[in-house]
């Protein structure tokens, strides 16, 4: 039986860490299901959190390299050029690839990470997933405000624009890939099917944390960002032609830092950093709603003494009973 361990939770909770000793007991690689980390030389601000000189194994140009991290190989990493477009249609294709690959190689694929579109993607599928980018309405659509976007949403596909929230209504971004995605599907069918099929099974483990503790992890880890040198990364992004209108700096960790390039002066990096925390924090409680409705999560408390224990002993038996063989 084909099985699939996912590691989900909000940012700061541990879960690579925790993936890869699971991936050591149980014979496993690690696939990253975090829509920052597929950018090169973005690795401080996303938090890949490397080995010092460890290097990309190419094995596939197509499907990006991977690192070796004590001892344990991670994929999902460095699939993609800051200065291009990504989108979740092209990380489920690699990603399903490499986890194939995984299998026909009788190892246990783990899934690691906290972009839930991500994880629903290569699990259920998504059936726009697939529908490319129009660059020629982007770009006729890109001075229109939120309120024309949402109009013009409307007009195309009224279920889907009442189905928006808050947030999305306010993001002209999602507006735009919706208005694309509604265009697109009157005039042909796109569909994903599921990647797990009936004979395989799969296993979810959610990683959380009481509110005051996760804050408190996160600031540690922007602290740490910051001292890694977090300002000196983007610097070198700036200087290899990527630019602040792209996705890639539009990810949470960069794009705070626009104004303080561009406006020497005016912010502190100590504003910066306040406004990089406090948007993690919101970051980290969307996450939680994402995942919260997923009813297949088995989740564990990091706060709590003794919970990799926990996790390890549900993912003993459930890896037990299969087919998926230990070296």
């Amino acid at each position: 039986m084909k099985k699939l361990l996912v590691v989900c939770g909000p940012t700061a909770t541990g879960k690579t860490s925790l993936a890869i000793a699971l991936a050591k007991k149980f014979n496993g690689e690690v696939i990253s299901a975090d829509s920052r980390q597929v950018y090169k030389g973005m690795n401080i601000g996303t938090g890949k959190d490397l080995p010092k000189n460890s290097k990309l194994e190419i094995k596939n140009s197509k499907l990006g390299g991977s690192y070796k991290v004590d001892g344990v190989s991670i994929r999902g990493y460095d699939i993609a050029d800051p200065k291009k477009g990504f989108s979740v249609g092209q990380y489920i294709k690699i990603a399903r690839t490499i986890i194939g690959n995984i299998w026909a190689r009788g190892r246990l694929p783990i899934l690691v990470g906290g972009t839930g579109l991500y994880i629903k993607g290569v699990v259920n599928g998504i059936p726009t997933a697939h529908i490319r980018p129009n660059i020629k309405l982007r770009k006729s659509l890109a001075n229109n405000t939120k309120e024309e976007l949402f109009e013009t949403l409307a007009t195309i596909d009224p279920l889907k624009a009442a189905s928006l929230n808050s947030s999305d209504r306010q993001n002209p971004r999602r507006l735009i890939r919706a208005i694309e995605v509604g265009l697109q599907s009157k005039q042909k069918t796109v569909s994903m099917n599921r990647f797990m099929d009936t004979g395989s099974d799969v296993l979810f483990i959610g990683l959380a944390a009481p509110k005051g503790r996760l804050f408190e992890r996160i600031g540690e880890r922007v602290d740490e960002r910051i001292r890694a040198g977090i300002e000196k990364e983007i610097k070198t992004l700036l200087a290899s032609g990527v630019k602040w209108g792209s996705r890639a700096m539009d990810s949470l960790g960069y794009r705070q830092w626009e104004e303080y390039f561009k406006k020497p002066g005016e912010i502190s990096k100590e504003e910066v950093i306040t406004a990089w925390k406090a948007e993690e924090h919101k970051y980290a409680k969307r996450q939680m709603t994402w995942f919260k409705k997923d009813k297949r999560i088995e989740w564990f408390d990091i706060s709590r003494p003794g919970f990799k224990k926990s996790v390890e002993n549900l993912v003993q038996k459930w890896y037990s009973n299969g087919d998926v063989k230990k070296n």
